[in-house]
């Protein structure tokens, strides 16, 4: 295994660079859509909110793999060409939306009705209120759910390797393939994955106690 990491190591770091880069990318942006879109679900306009429904229940309903797939294979038949990279980032982002809206969703509705009609009452406009009072509760009650979804973004970015997306477990079947070697790449690239998935949960959970989601 060593002999492997100090032969192919600029390989396996170039992999781990742009596995970095999609998650960090596809993170923020499925972070900033997810929680629209959980506001969205709880929208006084009917079309508005089954509108959103059928994203997020569509989304979430299908596998990865497919909607990559057709930004990757589909996209460019018919409009433009989209690299593996990007649709990977793409797919990635819309799939991890899909459950942080829902999560989100249920944590807004775990907050107390009272406090809308309580700063409302105090002048604030609601958008005021679900960005200043609802929403830092509903993030901080939904944060455990929302590691979770960030650690399996992480994980399930090895599927760039399906589009030529140049992540990490596309260099590691790379390197598999030349040397033979399946047992102790595989091994190489699943700690790899660890050295960024173990800090996000060891961080995830400091936030948690930090905040006090657990305390009853």
């Amino acid at each position: 295994m060593i002999g492997l990491l100090e032969q192919y190591w600029p390989l396996l770091l170039e992999g781990f660079i742009n596995t970095l880069i999609v998650s960090i990318i596809a993170l923020l942006s499925s972070l900033i859509i997810g929680t629209i879109m959980g506001m969205l679900q709880l929208s006084a306009n009917k079309i508005v909110r089954t509108i959103v429904n059928i994203y997020v229940e569509f989304f979430r309903n299908i596998p990865l793999l497919i909607t990559v797939m057709f930004f990757y294979v589909v996209v460019p038949m018919y409009w433009m060409n989209i690299s593996g990279f990007a649709a990977g980032i793409i797919g990635l982002t819309i799939y991890t939306s899909s459950f942080i809206a829902d999560n989100i969703r249920a944590g807004i509705l775990t907050v107390p009705a009272g406090q809308m009609e309580a700063a409302l009452s105090q002048g604030m406009k609601q958008i005021q209120v679900m960005r200043y009072v609802i929403l830092p509760q509903a993030i901080r009650i939904v944060l455990p759910p929302l590691g979770n979804q960030f650690i399996n973004l992480v994980k399930n970015s090895s599927v760039l390797a399906m589009v030529t997306g140049l992540d990490l477990m596309y260099y590691g079947d790379f390197v598999a393939m030349e040397t033979f070697n399946t047992f102790d790449t595989y091994i190489l690239v699943g700690l790899i994955y660890l050295v960024i998935t173990l800090p996000l949960t060891f961080a995830t959970r400091k936030l948690e106690a930090k905040l006090g989601v657990n305390d009853n």
